[in-house]
């Protein structure tokens, strides 16, 4: 009996310091920003979500840690009733059991209470998916389009402007790049503008999964799945495709380079010079300048 308490004694205190961690790691500042070069990329040791770089992110981040804490408290208080009752009703403090089977105050405590825990959390959770569904009025829409083993970046504002992105091998880094996450062609998009994705595959299941961005949908052959983000912070993003899709599954991330709306524009002109809609034929890309020089150009 005591070893029983024990345990249920670490698992609450397990339970109260995760939740502590995970605030915690909200709050911290993201080792990879730099002051010319924001990076939103995971790190060592990372426990909770990367810091929020768009409105969505930040309402999901919100909502996870509003529900974590009810959680906590629920199993808080549940350990410590389980505990008293193992203490007050053992066999050793008392002698003669109650024969007492029916409470009808409890009974209706223990309805009406989980009723308004749900409650208090189904208001919000509703409000957050009306918002992600609001895909309505955005700037512009990119068509992503999920191959094996490769995305297709598809400008629907811009004739002619579709192009490939594929993962930088191992061997061919540079320097600033992070393995396994720099592609070769980013997605660009413009900082402080409603951007929506649509989403499909041309093979198997895909998943287009932007974690600072609040960006998940799956990537469906034959069909397309709505999505959409609003990037707060000029700087770097990345994702990966998280579902398994085949062999090189792991050889398909997403790397978003975020720039002000008079790089973006100069980024237009250039990439309409040098890339060319090359679904059928990705080595006809040639690479534009580097994000930040595009500022330069447009002068």
């Amino acid at each position: 009996m005591k070893r029983a308490f024990g345990w249920l004694f670490c698992a609450v205190l397990l339970t109260v310091a995760a939740g502590h961690l995970a605030f915690a790691q909200t709050t911290a500042p993201d080792p990879l920003a730099v002051a010319d070069s924001y990076v939103n990329a995971p790190h060592p040791w990372q426990w909770w979500f990367p810091v929020a770089g768009s409105p969505m992110q930040a309402q999901i981040d919100w909502l996870m840690k509003y529900v974590l804490w009810i959680m906590a408290g629920v199993v808080g208080f549940v350990g410590l009733l389980m505990a008293y009752v193992i203490v007050k009703f053992n066999h050793k403090a008392n002698k003669v059991p109650s024969h007492l089977t029916h409470n009808t105050l409890i009974e209706v405590i223990w309805l009406v209470v989980p009723t308004l825990l749900l409650a208090v959390i189904i208001g919000p959770s509703l409000s957050l998916i009306w918002y992600e569904g609001d895909d309505s009025n955005p700037y512009m829409t990119v068509t992503v389009t999920g191959h094996q083993w490769y995305w297709e970046y598809n400008y629907q504002s811009v004739p002619g402007l579709d192009y490939t992105s594929y993962m930088v091998p191992d061997n061919e880094l540079q320097p600033g790049q992070i393995r396994r996450l720099s592609v070769d062609h980013p997605l660009v998009l413009p900082v402080g503008k409603k951007i929506k994705f649509d989403i499909t595959s041309s093979d198997v299941l895909h998943g287009f999964y932007l974690p600072s961005l609040g960006v998940q949908k799956y990537a469906i052959p034959g069909s397309i799945q709505n999505s959409w983000t609003l990037i707060t912070k000029p700087g770097t993003y990345y994702g990966e495709c998280n579902q398994i899709c085949g062999l090189n599954h792991d050889a398909m991330p997403i790397e978003i380079k975020a720039v002000p709306m008079a790089e973006y524009l100069a980024w237009i002109k250039v990439a309409q010079q040098n890339y060319v809609e090359n679904s059928l034929a990705p080595n006809l890309i040639s690479s534009p300048p580097p994000v930040g020089q595009f500022a330069e150009l447009a002068k």
